[in-house]
């Protein structure tokens, strides 16, 4: 968690290699170049975003002051945003006291044992438009503290303390009470807030060791470890460094390169020259902008997500029927759903990768897509220009409020459908923003403007929620959406899922065609589905999926074998079922704090 000290010669020596890199490296000798490079303290192989900076000098300044960069810092009077100047805050019949003692932050509060006591701030978590405190309790434990920072503008109602569970009114023992496992920053946060962090929890004592390279979300956090690409910049050997096409990385983000979007007269549109045939930057921001369970602990650079995550489906409790988020799903699962998702879109089409900043403000970002002479006008939006409801965003990406302040907006990059409500409860852009009028009425407005739209009839949202309801054709709807290759993956997977209480002979067929598609989601899926059939058919059906390429998969196929279907596996299949278990047990074993 400390830098480990590096010779003043590694700067010049990156820098004369990466600015000069069509000409041959430095004159050194390998092993003054090897030595040059220590990990830094807590890791094996990452060398920190400082040594990244030396060469990749705009992506550094890019960086600094992002997001990723604030997502974790040590207290001090320079990170801590809350005001610790003697001020108190009531809840749940508790006054809890921020103060200051020299450079250390104090906040005297209900600890785990429901009594007064004070408690050191240890480290910021988040920067804006909230902040949060962590504090660390025994057993290794740092616990985010539930009364946040509001760290907005005063004008926009911050610079004041408030709870993100104003309603619950939580005392010690509550899951969600600060000391709670629910606010658990080892188990919770700390994956996605730092880099190269090991949890390193112990299951005989209940406790934790946990470390990281370095302490927020640096440039080794999304493009691996760096040690390796150190010492490919810096080789004194030409021919090796140019035979590398690795670069010493263990993943590449060349999805972008080459490409570029066409617009298409006719439709206003445009497409991309050439299809996206990989998600290697959909799958690495997936890792932490999505709801998924973590697996494993090792290295996922460069891997599919579900090699190392277990991402959560449409499921009900998270998602409204249409597919719009409804808890905190971040953006992964809502994208997936999208056209832009499907037409070969990636994040850093959109974002800027480094800053996290929009690569344009406003509806100029949609611009580069979608031609302004035909969709940022009136006669489009039906909103006067410049105003709020005529901003893209407005009616395609609508808004919902978490953690009481920060709002997000969803990436499926909807229609509007606000007929929807009167048979799925769903919500809609239009009455988010017309407070004061029926989504009946928006129903109506949308007709008016355009009467010809083929975004009407039918939609999957129907179909899940009839089986949400338990309608009597559900099956039959689920297993239409199931086959429509049009739907998007994690849809048709969703289905699966709820297909599940319908399962018989006739369904189980047509799903055990699912075992075999293109994408894991699919295939978790419809195993899912199929672990209610009896043992002997069940280890007919499944038993390939033991050997499957992703491990996410592998660990449902033995879940569902695991037991009396085991004994009806054929011998060639046992080897993989034992190494599957295996894998099993281990994520387990990480798991083990839950």
């Amino acid at each position: 968690m400390h830098w480990m000290k590096h010779v003043a010669s590694t700067f010049a020596l990156l820098l004369a290699a990466c600015s000069n890199s069509s000409q041959s490296p430095p004159a050194v000798s390998a092993g003054a170049v090897l030595q040059t490079f220590s990990p830094l303290e807590g890791s094996t192989d990452h060398v920190g975003s400082a040594i990244c900076g030396q060469c990749h000098q705009q992506a550094s300044r890019d960086w600094k002051g992002s997001h990723h960069d604030l997502s974790m810092q040590p207290a001090t009077p320079d990170t801590v945003l809350g005001d610790f100047n003697d001020t108190h805050f009531q809840y749940a019949g508790i006054t809890t006291r921020f103060n200051r003692e020299g450079h250390r932050h104090i906040v005297t509060t209900d600890g785990p044992d429901g009594q007064l006591a004070s408690f050191e701030i240890r480290y910021t978590f988040w920067h804006y438009p909230l902040q949060q405190y962590l504090i660390e309790l025994p057993g290794g434990r740092l616990q985010a503290f539930g009364i946040a920072w509001d760290s907005r503008p005063q004008s926009e109602g911050g610079q004041q303390w408030f709870h993100l569970y104003p309603d619950q009114n939580l005392r010690a023992g509550h899951p969600l009470h600060w000391t709670g496992r629910d606010q658990n920053w080892n188990f919770m946060c700390a994956e996605c807030h730092s880099t190269d962090l090991k949890k390193n929890h112990d299951a005989a004592s209940n406790s934790y060791q946990t470390t990281w390279a370095e302490i927020d979300v640096g440039c080794e956090a999304c493009h691996g470890p760096g040690l390796a690409h150190a010492q490919w910049a810096t080789s004194p050997d030409p021919k090796s460094r140019h035979a590398d096409a690795s670069k010493g990385l263990s993943v590449l983000y060349h999805e972008r390169r080459g490409a570029t979007w066409q617009p298409i007269a006719e439709t206003g549109n445009a497409v991309r020259n050439v299809p996206r045939t990989t998600q290697i930057e959909i799958d690495a921001c997936g890792r932490c902008h999505g709801r998924a369970s973590r697996l494993l602990g090792d290295a996922i650079h460069g891997r599919s997500l579900l090699d190392s995550h277990r991402p959560a489906l449409l499921d009900p409790d998270q998602y409204w029927p249409h597919g719009q988020m409804l808890g905190e799903v971040f953006n992964w699962g809502p994208f997936l759903q999208s056209r832009m998702h499907q037409a070969g879109v990636t994040c850093s089409d959109c974002h800027q990768p480094h800053s996290l900043q929009l690569r344009a403000e406003g509806n100029a970002l949609c611009a580069q897509c979608h031609q302004p002479a035909r969709f940022d006008q009136a006669t489009h939006t039906h909103h006067a220009p410049d105003s709020a409801g005529s901003q893209c965003v407005a009616c395609h990406m609508p808004k919902t409020t978490f953690m009481e302040v920060d709002d997000r907006h969803d990436h499926a990059f909807r229609i509007p459908r606000p007929d929807l409500n009167q048979t799925l409860g769903s919500p809609d852009a239009c009455t988010a923003c017309h407070e004061d009028r029926s989504p009946a009425w928006a129903a109506e407005q949308l007709v008016a403007w355009f009467p010809q739209s083929r975004h009407r009839g039918s939609h999957f949202g129907e179909s899940l929620h009839a089986a949400q309801t338990g309608a009597p054709n559900s099956a039959d709807r689920l297993m239409a959406l199931i086959n429509d290759a049009s739907r998007p993956a994690i849809v048709r997977a969703s289905a699966l899922r709820a297909l599940t209480p319908w399962m018989n002979g006739t369904a189980a067929t047509q799903v055990a065609t699912q075992l075999s598609h293109a994408d894991p989601l699919v295939r978790i899926a419809a195993i899912e589905a199929l672990a209610t059939l009896p043992a002997a058919q069940r280890a007919d059906l499944v038993a390939d999926r033991l050997a499957d390429p992703i491990l996410a998969v592998r660990l449902e196929a033995v879940s569902a074998l695991a037991g009396e279907p085991e004994r009806h596996l054929p011998n060639p299949t046992r080897a993989a079922f034992e190494r599957a278990l295996d894998e099993y047990i281990t994520t387990l074993k990480f798991n083990a704090d839950r």
